[in-house]
């Protein structure tokens, strides 16, 4: 077993070193170019047709959901335990200077994301059940003629969706285990058991529990980190300092961080920059494509949102708290999911500090793992039928329990080799299909511009 896990951390490092941060980079910049930069150009009117129209209502008459509940269904699986248990993984194994590089990922994951969600409405179609779908599989076989390929990253996101609920499942075990003894086999069976209960209630119930309660969870969140920083704001111009320094320059060891190379740094920042977003990875076109819109450019704003809230705003103060409070120079990389929960107890009382990770953890988890369930299970019903659907769904279900028992470093390391599966035919093909994108925006604001005047 220690020989095969040793080759899961040799192959996900090669992978995640100079190969897939030059093929990420060089794509995300071009993409960026080529659509004017729209989230920084027209972040007015975005902000204006997504945060200021929540309160709206809406009537869905085609969709399975409205799209706000669409937005927060792929939001659950981003904005989640991602936010408190990757970033402080990434830290730990690649040093602060790993959350500069999520910072890049952001910036030009905005428009990556933005893009494959145009894309992933343009293309979707209704199946048998009168429900809309769409993603990857169908932008590339449609928009590019890669019917196999769009078969490959299919049949890639289904296997990925397993070390994907692993990881999920260990960011609560890891926490739970270290601070309070429970049972990992304990934890794992109950959020199996729980977890069965929401995927058979399908996209809308995940949509509609989300649209509720993932607002609430994010600002409590939000709130209790930003208590934290300003408890400790004298330390924030250092802060930054090291962050930023530690991104173009080896860091020396400190405390139990061994030290990481920079292109170590580079790796941790950009893989788990990746997967908190899910910028490029298309996943998000698949929730998104069952909106009920007829109209890709402004509904895939949303998607610029969601890189936004998710990544610039929850990883940063998640980061930022870790760093702040010195935890990550404390805890081993190996108790690295318990890091925002101690850092919480530099602030606040210890059993309000364990019991409230616990309640956000577990939410976050179960919104996001329903969410991800419902995209490999969807794709195992397109491509072998429904029975199949209902396989993967078991296959998931026990991946939740042995994810629970697993070892934290092992699992990232497998899930991003799952990750570049599904990534590298994905960004390509948004890379080849941009000019499409570019002209459904330019589209939309010609019409913007008419109705103005």
């Amino acid at each position: 077993m220690d020989t095969f896990m040793n080759k899961v951390s040799i192959v996900s490092d090669f992978i995640w070193g100079f190969p897939m941060i030059s093929l990420f980079l060089s794509i995300g910049i071009y993409i960026s170019f080529q659509l004017r930069w729209v989230p920084f150009v027209h972040i007015g009117h975005i902000a204006k047709n997504t945060l200021g129209s929540i309160f709206k209502k809406t009537n869905s008459k085609n969709g399975e959901v409205s799209p706000f509940a669409a937005f927060t269904s792929a939001l659950s699986a981003t904005a989640g335990a991602t936010n408190i248990v990757g970033v402080p993984v990434a830290i730990a194994f690649g040093g602060p200077g790993a959350l500069f590089w999520m910072w890049v990922v952001a910036f030009i994951g905005m428009s990556t994301l933005f893009a494959e969600l145009v894309l992933g409405i343009k293309y979707r179609t209704k199946n048998d059940r009168n429900e809309w779908i769409g993603g990857p599989r169908y932008y590339l076989s449609q928009g590019l003629g890669w019917k196999k390929i769009g078969w490959i990253y299919s049949f890639g996101l289904m296997l990925e969706v397993i070390p994907s609920v692993m990881v999920q499942a260990n960011s609560v075990a890891e926490p739970l285990k270290t601070e309070y003894n429970f049972s990992p086999w304990i934890i794992g069976l109950i959020l199996s058991a729980i977890t069965c209960l929401i995927v058979f209630g399908g996209i809308k119930r995940i949509g509609k529990i989300s649209a509720v309660l993932l607002p609430i969870f994010v600002i409590l969140y939000i709130g209790l980190t930003l208590t934290v920083i300003v408890m400790n704001s004298e330390q924030l111009p250092s802060v930054f300092a090291l962050i930023f320094t530690s991104a173009f320059t080896q860091s020396a060891a400190v405390g139990t961080f061994a030290g990481a190379a920079v292109v170590q740094t580079m790796r941790w920042g950009l893989a788990r920059g990746l997967y908190t977003s899910e910028a490029g990875m298309g996943t998000s076109a698949i929730a998104y494509a069952s909106a009920d819109t007829d109209e890709p450019v402004k509904q895939s704003f949303w998607g610029i949102i969601a890189v936004f809230i998710d990544t610039l705003l929850i990883c940063s103060l998640t980061g930022i708290t870790v760093i702040i409070t010195g935890v990550w120079k404390e805890i081993e990389p190996s108790n690295a999911a318990s890091m925002v929960s101690f850092a919480f107890k530099t602030v606040f009382n210890e059993t309000f500090s364990g019991v409230v990770m616990a309640v956000l953890l577990l939410f976050f988890v179960l919104a996001t793992v329903g969410v991800i369930i419902y995209y490999g299970e969807s794709q195992g019903e397109q491509l072998f039928g429904r029975r199949v659907k209902y396989v993967m769904r078991f296959i998931y279900l026990v991946a939740i329990i042995v994810g629970a028992i697993g070892g934290l470093k092992f699992v990232w390391e497998l899930l991003d080799i799952m990750l570049a599966i599904i990534v590298i035919p994905n960004i390509i093909g948004i890379m080849l299909l941009t000019k499409y994108v570019k002209e459904e925006k330019e589209k939309y604001f010609e019409k913007v511009k008419k109705s103005e005047h």
